[in-house]
């Protein structure tokens, strides 16, 4: 069973409007999460009967999708984000997998989500941020996974960083082209430059109620292609199609980047035999819990 809540008057219209391009890019473009790690985050539910998870920026929900496959008794996945297009995808994506698990679509800023009234959700068992922990209120999001997870839940923040912060010899000269085309700062959606949050993930936990942290690293090696790269650039958030003022002008910059790249790799045509384009990253995966408490 699928439920849409009604949306959180948090919501602000550029968070909205951030991925408002990217949403149907996702499924075919975006790195899905390393197997080491689903695992990690399903060991944290061993035992459980019927185990629920809270995941929080789930995009098109990547995250549960991958849990769903690991821990085939989850039985109910409470997913919020600020952009409906994501979770119109996320719904498509889900839906088919759940079985028997419940599954509730909330449009909202993570730090505002709250339980349903009268609807009986159950406590979260895990409570997740995957590669969205950065563009969250990182203070206001641990006190609610404190209000609401259930007494020995865990909270798991993970990321892998993306193309605009890896170091190799192609994707510096990536950064050359956007910046070439869109500036030197980094975008976070129209008009609008990143700007890094206040305090680390580390530095948010430390003072929260999850002070009991674990760190877990898993090295990963991303092959992509001069086709793929463009279509990964179309998901992210200094990008995207939306930061182009028109279709033409995103459509030169596509074909810029694809004659980059290929002649990187010093491979032409458009075939997906093209490449190889390696990223050398790192899966990195923080798991919290309320000091004291174990299972």
């Amino acid at each position: 069973m699928t439920r849409s809540e009604p949306s959180a008057p948090e919501v602000r219209p550029e968070q909205e409007a951030l991925f408002s391009t990217a949403a149907e890019h996702y499924a075919r473009h975006r790195p899905g999460l390393p197997d080491p790690a689903v695992h990690l985050r399903a060991g944290t539910l061993a035992g459980r009967t019927a185990p629920a998870l809270l995941d929080l920026g789930t995009g098109t929900g990547q995250a549960p999708r991958a849990l769903l496959a690991a821990v085939p008794h989850l039985a109910h996945v409470e997913a919020v984000d600020a952009n409906r297009a994501m979770l119109v995808n996320a719904r498509r994506a889900l839906g088919p997998l759940l079985g028997g698990c419940t599954l509730t679509l909330v449009h909202g800023s993570a730090h505002a989500y709250a339980p349903a009234p009268g609807m009986n959700v159950p406590a979260p068992d895990l409570v997740t941020c995957c590669r969205s922990h950065h563009w969250m209120d990182g203070p206001g999001v641990l006190p609610m996974a404190d209000r609401v997870a259930a007494p020995d839940a865990t909270v798991a923040i993970m990321g892998d960083g993306c193309l605009r912060t890896h170091d190799a010899g192609w994707t510096r000269q990536l950064r050359k082209l956007i910046q070439r085309h869109l500036g030197s700062a980094r975008r976070a959606g129209t008009g609008t430059a990143y700007t890094a949050p206040a305090r680390s993930c580390e530095e948010d936990l430390a003072a929260s109620a999850w002070s009991d942290v674990a760190e877990h690293r898993f090295p990963v090696a991303r092959t992509s292609t001069p086709r793929h790269v463009p279509g990964y650039l179309r998901t992210t958030s200094f990008a995207n199609a939306g930061l182009f003022s028109d279709s033409a002008r995103h459509a030169a910059f596509e074909a810029d980047a694809h004659a980059l790249l290929t002649g990187i790799t010093g491979i032409t045509g458009i075939t997906d035999q093209e490449g190889p384009l390696v990223e050398q990253a790192e899966f990195r995966v923080l798991l919290a819990r309320r000091p004291g408490i174990t299972r």
